[in-house]
């Protein structure tokens, strides 16, 4: 009755103080809780003064914290601090006001309340992180189907009430699995979709001497924890069909085709180069299906890059489609004809050039060198005869008697100087 009694009069004297504190003074309290029974809880105040030019060592903190056990309590300047303890469980308002510090009975300047909750159970919490690229990335409460799930329970003991206790740990991973570890995190691996549920048991014990026997006692303390996970399936593709050339201010319609779970939230960007995309510049929507459909037109011409990233709370991934643009009425048809007319000229210059390299060939003549002077058959018989005799020697001893007469027969001297025909 005594407690009840004390703290409807904290209460009372909260609620009036607030009516008559200033506006030049912020107070602001924060506690480390909840804790366990038999922990320690830290219980932090700070003032802030609006009017910088006021002197910060002139005030006081008052505290009320019944029917908590104080352990501890500092101040320094505009700071107060104190740890408490509790022996049973609930939910206690711990309250602060500050006065200047010369006078007592003067109006509080600032006052707050906070509430510090203490349970005799274990506290902490459970948390979901997936494995990525040798990492661990945290998704909430959202995991893929076919990766490895680290599911860890993180103990809450500001104070370390439990720094000698040793744990044991039982894990439900709601499809009918179980497993009893001592560490407190396990690695699973759902293969189908779907919500599932996992509970964990924690068990602590440790010894300590009681306070009344004096002798080693064990003491145990367990907590229950429950988390939900939902499994979607990994966004596994990203296909962006439609063309990869287009026109000045012609509009370009593509469509992208998501292998994934949604709901997707869809990121693109169009820029000159490739980029990943990372946070929110980028037009961002979410989609509720696997396909979704977007236009652009183009200004100018030049290359362009499509940057797309597609996440749906358990993965990400991101791909990009190159984009040609084409000035107005420059078809690329038109290179390739010119390339062809080209080729084909260089093609009809080297046979043209070659053909007539061989005409002018043809028309070439041989001139021969004939002397009809009687020097020069004379000359021509004694330096033939011999040879005629060693090469053609069967064509000279085939000849008629009539034709070596014939032959032998010398020719009319002729009254003019031997002239050298040439005969075309």
């Amino acid at each position: 009755v005594y407690c009840m009694l004390l703290i409807y009069l904290q209460q009372v004297l909260f609620c009036f103080s607030l009516l008559i504190s200033t506006e030049e003074y912020d107070l602001e309290i924060t506690n480390n809780g909840p804790i366990t029974t038999g922990a320690q809880a830290t219980v932090h105040a700070t003032l802030r003064i609006k009017n910088n030019s006021l002197a910060s060592n002139l005030y006081h903190f008052n505290w009320i914290y019944a029917p908590l056990i104080l352990i501890e309590k500092s101040e320094r300047q505009l700071n107060s601090m104190i740890n408490v303890t509790g022996e049973f469980p609930g939910t206690f308002p711990v309250s602060v006001w500050v006065t200047h510090r010369n006078c007592w009975l003067c109006r509080p300047v600032a006052r707050n309340v906070t509430v510090l909750q203490i349970t005799e159970f274990i506290t902490g919490n459970l948390t979901i992180a997936q494995i990525e690229d040798s990492r661990f990335i945290r998704h909430g409460s959202s995991s893929s189907t076919g990766a490895v799930t680290r599911i860890s329970f993180c103990l809450h003991d500001p104070s370390d009430y439990f720094k000698s206790a040793r744990f044991v740990y039982n894990w439900d991973f709601g499809d009918g699995v179980y497993q009893i570890t001592k560490e407190p995190f396990v690695y699973c691996n759902y293969s189908t979709m779907g919500n599932r549920t996992v509970h964990l048991k924690v068990i602590a014990e440790w010894e300590q001497i009681g306070s009344i026997i004096h002798e080693k006692e064990t003491m145990q303390k367990t907590g229950d924890f429950t988390t939900s996970l939902e499994l979607l399936d990994a966004v596994k593709g990203i296909n962006v069909v439609g063309s990869r050339e287009t026109h000045v201010m012609e509009n370009l319609s593509l469509s992208l085709h998501i292998n994934g779970t949604p709901p997707l939230s869809l990121c693109w960007l169009i820029k000159s180069e490739c980029i990943p995309l990372e946070g929110e510049k980028c037009h961002l929507v979410v989609i509720n299906g696997s396909c979704y459909n977007l236009s652009h037109t183009f200004s100018d011409a030049g290359q362009y890059c499509l940057s797309v990233r597609v996440e749906n709370g358990v993965t990400m991934l991101q791909t990009y489609h190159e984009i040609k643009v084409w000035p107005t009425g420059l078809q690329p048809a038109f290179f390739v004809l010119l390339c062809v007319a080209l080729v084909s000229v260089m093609v009809g210059l080297v046979l043209y050039t070659t053909f007539r390299s061989n005409t002018q060939q043809k028309d070439l003549v041989e001139v021969a060198d004939f002397d009809f002077s009687p020097l020069s058959d004379k000359n021509l018989s004694s330096h033939s005869e011999p040879g005629c005799c060693q090469i053609c020697c069967r064509s000279c001893f085939l000849q008629s008697p009539q034709e070596t007469a014939r032959e032998s027969h010398e020719l009319l001297l002729s009254f003019y100087k031997p002239v050298k025909m040439y005969t075309v």
